[in-house]
């Protein structure tokens, strides 16, 4: 069976590395003449518009799926007409806009952080007041890893942030004084079989992930499986997904979800019985799901902007060093880092050696 990668980075790279082994074959699809996934599978190098190129794309493959949710939704309708697409274009379209994912989370019972739409430099101020400051704005599309977006602390900062943002439509989001933040990762087959990996408590870093370790048994997994199992099955939705999570007290509200493998869940390759990136592909080839449970005790830590020394890293036990094949570059996720052990204190002392050559 031949599954096609809408997109062709390291998501797609990883989908592709866990599933050779089940005997699948992937060919990606990106308009990048050196994507990271080359490295690992046939690309077809075309922009997302070329409906020739993607009607070719679909009659070499089984079924489609995709590695990031700012591929163009009319890529994924059309592909659509021609070859089945898991998650579908319903599952993509729900978290292109963040206003109409606020608003269907709210729909399914979800709870949130409060929001209002942005649409004019006047309704910045109405937020401001009816959210209260700080507050933080976003772009409705596109944003990720911290861009697109603005924390206003102060009414003297909105007309610089109407020059930042104020050529695309805004969401304005009340700030949350979180206890921390969470994620969960689940999975669902075709047939409507669904897996839950541990909750993953995460560490941003200037807007971006910079660690997540996996927490067996926390006591806010119930209310996570919850809502990811009713986001999921009102999506009718097949693949991994990821819910970005704050905890506040005993409440979760929920940020944002990925329709696709997820960064806070690379921790699953070494750490769990089947990674994310395996039970993705199960999931879209229609091959059972795979056990999630996590069988040892876990750190996952980015590479941003540049490698540290990899012969010190490979020199501790328990660590796994994932290179993207990417070229360094301030702010890019270049790689990551995995460290397991059997009980939490060889954790810590292992993640600690690792931190220590990274010097983060």
């Amino acid at each position: 069976m031949k599954l096609g990668i809408l997109g062709a980075g390291q998501l797609a790279r990883m989908l592709a590395l866990a599933g050779y082994p089940l005997g699948l074959r992937f060919t990606a699809f990106d308009p990048a003449k050196e994507a990271c996934a080359s490295d690992v599978c046939p690309v077809v190098c075309a922009a997302y518009e070329d409906e020739a190129a993607l009607k070719a794309f679909a009659e070499s493959v089984d079924c489609v799926t995709f590695e990031f949710e700012n591929v163009a939704l009319e890529s994924a309708r059309y592909l659509e007409q021609f070859v089945p697409v898991f998650p579908s274009s319903r599952a993509l379209e729900a978290t292109q806009d963040r206003l109409d994912e606020k608003n269907m989370f709210r729909g399914l019972g979800v709870e949130t952080p409060g929001f209002e739409p942005i649409n004019t430099k006047e309704d910045i101020l109405k937020a401001a007041e009816s959210l209260g400051l700080p507050l933080v704005v976003k772009t409705r599309r596109f944003g990720y890893d911290g861009k697109g977006q603005f924390v206003l602390r102060s009414l003297d900062q909105a007309e610089q942030l109407w020059a930042e943002l104020g050529s695309v439509p805004l969401i304005a989001e009340a700030f949350v004084p979180f206890d921390r933040e969470v994620s969960i990762v689940a999975v669902r087959s075709q047939q409507g079989d669904m897996r839950f990996y541990p909750l993953t408590e995460n560490e941003h870093r200037n807007g971006i992930l910079h660690k997540s370790v996996p927490l067996v048994d926390d006591p806010m997994t119930a209310q996570a499986q919850q809502y990811v199992a009713t986001l999921m099955e009102s999506l009718d939705y097949v693949g991994t997904l990821a819910l970005e999570l704050f905890q506040v007290g005993d409440r979760l509200l929920a940020n944002e979800f990925a329709p696709r493998v997820h960064n806070s869940g690379h921790w699953t390759i070494e750490g769990a019985e089947t990674s994310q990136f395996e039970n993705h592909v199960r999931a879209v080839a229609g091959i059972p799901l795979g056990d999630t449970r996590a069988v040892e005790f876990s750190t996952m830590i980015n590479l941003i902007g540049d490698f540290p020394d990899r012969g010190v890293i490979q020199n501790v036990d328990g660590a796994h060093f994932h290179d993207y094949g990417k070229s360094p570059r301030a702010g890019r996720k270049i790689g990551h880092i995995t460290i397991t052990a059997n009980s939490t204190e060889l954790l810590s002392e292992r993640v600690s050696a690792v931190v220590d050559v990274m010097k983060v």
